[in-house]
């Protein structure tokens, strides 16, 4: 049996590129690679989002969610490779299937991604999971990316 990682979020920024306001991962609760990951976001109402969008009644964006979803996936293909992200690739969201949309997450939320890889196979990756909150499923999605060379 494969001991779980946790990732701090030094280490989630030393796998991921994206950066503030775009860095939707705070803290990796548990990660097997080739595997599965959990992964958590604590939504705030600080929120670059969260003026503009229903600015009486606060919803985080679906798109959002996803886009977390698939940042979770990318720390699940970089642990599984044992690499880090460099200046020679780019590691893309390429496409996504089945998303659906369960219950709307406000400020206050704390998301609770669930992604388990489903296949890796010459830098292409696939997931199924979930977005959840509160043991509640507020989204669902199957992604899929890949690396490319520059």
């Amino acid at each position: 049996m494969t001991t779980p990682i946790t990732m701090d979020i030094h280490e989630v920024l030393e796998h991921l590129p994206h950066r503030y306001p775009f860095l939707l991962i705070d803290r990796v609760l548990e990660v097997i690679p080739n595997e599965r990951i959990v992964a958590l976001k604590n939504v705030t109402i600080n929120e670059p989002f969260f003026p503009g969008h229903y600015p009486h009644h606060p919803v985080m964006p679906g798109v959002l969610i996803i886009e977390a979803m698939a940042q979770a996936s990318a720390l699940l293909s970089f642990k599984s490779m044992g690499t880090k992200p460099d200046t020679n690739s780019v590691y893309y969201f390429v496409g996504i299937d089945n998303a659906r949309f369960k219950r709307p997450v406000s400020p206050g939320d704390q998301l609770i991604f669930r992604m388990e890889m489903t296949l890796n196979r010459r830098g292409m990756f696939k997931f199924k999971g979930t977005a959840e909150v509160e043991g509640q499923v507020a989204a669902e999605a199957e992604l899929i990316c890949t690396i490319k060379d520059k």
